[in-house]
């Protein structure tokens, strides 16, 4: 009950600094639209390079990524004290940071770049398909970000997490085998097992199948090595099997493109409704961004319960996946209240809690599961060979 209890605190505070974190982004957004300047900004970074709203692709693009990093540079200025609460002062509170501030400092500039990077590539799509087809603008870019989506999938593995993460080949021969054996047999080869060092940074345990097709890796933190049996190793990654497997990669890219349709559908009624009140030039303006990313935010804040519950369907068949795949309810019940201990999860969270921000059933619906299936399936509680 004491874990609980901290668990419960800890994830409270981390719930009420993300809120915070959103809160003052939706204000400095709103604030920038209705006092004009938005507007006034995008009329200033035209003039610096000699732009005007009518201006061809080549200058818009310029102006957008002038814009966008303008806005980007803002916020950071004003979230960074609670990006540092969040970051550092919770984790170490709550005993789950081993990392110093130096290394903390030189991830998040990390994020910071890349985050730009992910951020002005969103904005230059809006901007030039509003210039270029202002009446089926959200079409476009609503197709155009799920090639973009896409792609990240497939080359995060690659070229995005070893410049935040370092990895290597797992060396450990035998446990190597057993794993690649295991994703043979449920159907999803891999390209190799590597090891996520996490323990210069934290105490908690990860493991994750990553990337598409040649890209596809098993990779698994060293805390997890460290603190798990192979048993439990194998059931873990048995359970990430089962997205690749099912295709949740694919459902989910989908679910996200369609959320994403829906919101620049609304951000087009948006522009539409408020270009004159705002004092925009058309909804083309560069000045519109704001609002653009007001009304698809507000579309994705109101169905991320929707997301969140077949997200919690795909785990719990996931569950039920590498169960039967292993044979071993056994090492998945360990695992799975290892994790919940080792990375501080709240084991029996409110109903309204978890359906608004749990990806994942709780510890203690998961446990129940397990043991509902094994009493139906009496095969998968014998312990493999």
């Amino acid at each position: 009950m004491a874990n609980e209890d901290k668990a419960t605190r800890y994830h409270r505070l981390q719930r009420r600094v993300s809120l915070a974190s959103t809160t003052m982004g939706v204000t400095l957004l709103v604030l920038l639209a209705v006092t004009g300047a938005s507007a006034a900004l995008a009329r200033l970074l035209e003039g610096a390079v000699g732009a005007t709203h009518t201006s061809g692709a080549p200058a818009r693009v310029v102006v957008t990524v002038a814009f966008v990093l303008v806005l980007l540079a803002l916020y950071e200025i004003l979230d960074f004290p609670l990006a540092l609460y969040r970051g550092v002062t919770l984790e170490r509170r709550y005993g789950l940071s081993s990392e110093t501030t130096g290394h903390w400092l030189r991830t998040h500039l990390k994020g910071l770049v890349v985050g730009a990077l992910l951020t002005t590539g969103p904005a230059i799509i809006v901007s030039v398909s509003l210039a270029w087809s202002p009446d089926r603008w959200w079409l476009i870019a609503a197709a155009l970000f799920t090639a973009l989506l896409i792609g990240v999938v497939f080359a995060a593995p690659v070229w995005l997490f070893p410049l935040f993460y370092d990895f290597a080949p797992l060396d450990r021969p035998a446990l190597n085998a057993r794993l690649v054996a295991l994703a043979r047999q449920a159907g999803a080869s891999v390209s190799g097992v590597f090891e996520w060092r996490l323990g210069d940074r934290t105490r908690k345990a990860n493991a994750a199948l990553v990337g598409i097709g040649r890209t596809r890796r098993i990779l698994l933190s060293d805390t997890l090595l460290a603190a798990h049996s192979e048993d439990e190793v194998e059931v873990i990654v048995a359970h990430e099997l089962a997205h690749h497997v099912y295709g949740d990669v694919w459902s989910g890219i989908a679910l996200q493109s369609a959320v994403g349709a829906l919101g620049l559908y609304a951000a087009d009624g948006a522009l539409e409704a408020l270009a004159g009140p705002l004092g925009l030039t058309g909804r083309a303006d560069v000045a519109g961004l704001p609002v653009v990313a007001l009304a698809a935010g507000a579309v994705s804040l109101v169905l991320a319960p929707l997301g969140n519950a077949v997200s919690r369907a795909h785990e719990r068949r996931a569950d039920r996946f590498a169960i039967t795949l292993t044979r071993n309810a056994s090492a998945f019940m360990s695992a799975i209240r290892r994790l919940a201990a080792q990375n501080l999860a709240e084991e029996t969270p409110s109903p309204w809690v978890e359906a608004l921000f749990h990806s994942h059933p709780s510890t203690t619906r998961r446990l129940e599961a397990a043991r509902r299936w094994t009493r139906h399936a009496p095969l998968a509680s014998s312990v493999r060979d």
